[in-house]
Formats: C-alpha cells, structure tokens, sequence
C-alpha cells in the first residue's frame, strides 16, 4: 500500500473536504481526488462518500483511518527518537490557544523564540475554538479546561483573573460606575452566546443581569478593541488590559479566575523542538504568572 495515498486519504478524512485536505496539503484539488481514487482502485473499495458539501467515510473508510492513524503514530514516534539525535532545532511546531492568549501574551513570546532558532517555524494560532491533537490540528494546544479523555500529555500553565473595565473616554462620556446600579442602560461588550466552545467562559451572566443593551462579539480581540475605543463595559483578561493606561478597572468586587492548562500528545512530545516550544511557554508563562493571576 503506498503510504503517500494513504497520507492524502488521512488528510481529506481529517478535513472532512477534498478541497481542505488539498489546501493543508499544500496540493491542487485535482491531485488529492485523484490520488483517494488510486488507493481506493488499489484496494478495491470506496473509502468516501463524496457530495458537493464534503465528504463522509464508509465503513472501509472508518477502519483504513484507524489503522493509518496507528501507523503514523508509530512514524512520529520513531522520527521523534531519531530528532533528538541532531542538536539544531528544524522543523514546524504547531501551537493552537486561546485568542486572549495567543494575541495578548503568546505572540510575542512566541516571536522570541523563533528568533533564536532561525530553522524553527512556529505556527500560533490563536483562535476561539478547541485544537484536536489527535487530528493533528495542532502540536500543543492551551486550552480552558482540563481535558479529561484522550492519550495526551497534560500540564497545569496558571491561573488567570478577568475584570470589569471600561475606557477613560467612555466614562468621561458617560458618566462614572461606582456600584453596579450604575450599569442600568449601560451598553455590554460581550460574547456571542452560542459560540461559546468552553464552560470557563460562561462568566457573562453576572453583568448580564444588570445590562440589558447587548454588542456581541465572537472573539476576545473584538471585544478587547470596542471597549478600549470607547463603545462599551466589558469583562477583559486583566493581564491584557494592565497594559492600557486608557482602560480602567471597575467595580473591584466583581473578578473571575479561570486556569489555562498546556496539552501535548505522546507521539510527538518528545521531538526535540516540540519539547523546546512546550519548554518556553511552561517558563515564560509561570515566569509572568503575576501577571496572570491578580486574585
């Protein structure tokens, strides 16, 4: 069986698409569909259902991924061994987070350590969603809330506190908040209800309660941006918000502490520049864990 078909055939299980696997593959559209039929003739069996939103796995299919998924395991595992043989650090880590974190905090971070090893690609994305390890999403993921299933590798980074805050141009506008009376007509910068994709995010309805006006947005930096402009009260990471002197903190009995925790999985770990990036943000963030953790 020729394992680069079965690679392709992965990716395009994966992503749920052709077009998307061809897009991660970094191929044209043509050459996956053409490389899942050669396997699937090669084996003389449909691996996918193709329709025109995407495609779904046939129970052939569901059994190839299975056993593709060990085998790659098994070739991460043995590349990873054989990495750590060689002292330069070359290669791609993947590093999925939080937007809160990955933009106010990781991206800079992040940007140090890739100047130090000039063959190290780091890719962050921070994004409001979950990362899939298993799936190869990601190298390492921070996410909110421990994970409590999967072969991973789990580490506890920090504790983190949230205030209420609004801009000094926004309460010299509109007036001062002393108690939360003050919050009645009030607009509320917060997030959209049904897109959020973690339990330690549901912090909202304290405020909610109190403001009725609602600006909904689908990420931190969105909401972060309209209440530092002016627009708005909202509930910001106070590890982001002390560095704006334009921000300021209301209403000191209202705070939040949530946790970040680090996650890798144990067929890639060990490689040299995994364990290098996984390295530098367990240091640098308990570094700064101050910073982080204002309760």
């Amino acid at each position: 069986m020729d394992w680069e078909k079965v690679r392709v055939f992965l990716e395009v299980a994966r992503a749920g698409k052709i077009s998307k696997a061809a897009t991660n593959l970094r191929l044209n559209h043509t050459t996956v569909a053409r490389q899942l039929t050669a396997l699937e003739s090669s084996l003389n069996t449909r691996l996918v259902e193709r329709h025109t939103t995407g495609c779904t796995l046939t129970a052939a299919g569901e059994a190839l991924v299975a056993a593709a998924e060990r085998a790659e395991s098994e070739f991460l595992r043995v590349g990873s061994s054989l990495g750590n043989v060689a002292e330069e650090l070359v290669g791609t880590v993947r590093v999925g987070a939080p937007d809160g974190l990955g933009n106010y905090y990781l991206a800079n971070q992040l940007g140090l350590l890739a100047e130090r090893h000039p063959g190290l690609v780091i890719q962050l994305v921070p994004l409001p969603r979950t990362f899939s390890l298993s799936r190869r999403e990601a190298d390492i993921a921070i996410t909110l809330d421990r994970p409590k299933q999967g072969r991973l590798i789990v580490s506890k980074l920090t504790d983190y506190t949230l205030s209420v805050y609004a801009s000094r141009r926004y309460l010299e506008r509109e007036g001062p908040i002393d108690d939360q009376t003050d919050l009645a007509n009030r607009l509320f910068v917060t997030q959209v209800e049904d897109l959020i994709y973690s339990r330690a995010l549901e912090y909202t309805a304290v405020l909610g309660r109190l403001m009725s006006r609602r600006y909904e947005c689908g990420s931190v930096v969105a909401q972060f941006e309209a209440v530092r402009n002016g627009h708005g009260i909202g509930i910001l990471h106070d590890y982001a918000a002390q560095r704006c002197p334009e921000l300021q903190r209301l209403l000191p009995s209202i705070r939040f502490v949530r946790s970040y925790w680090l996650v890798s999985h144990p067929d890639t770990h060990e490689t040299g520049r995994v364990q290098e990036v996984y390295r530098f943000i367990t240091s640098s963030i308990r570094a700064a864990r101050f910073s982080f953790d204002e309760s």
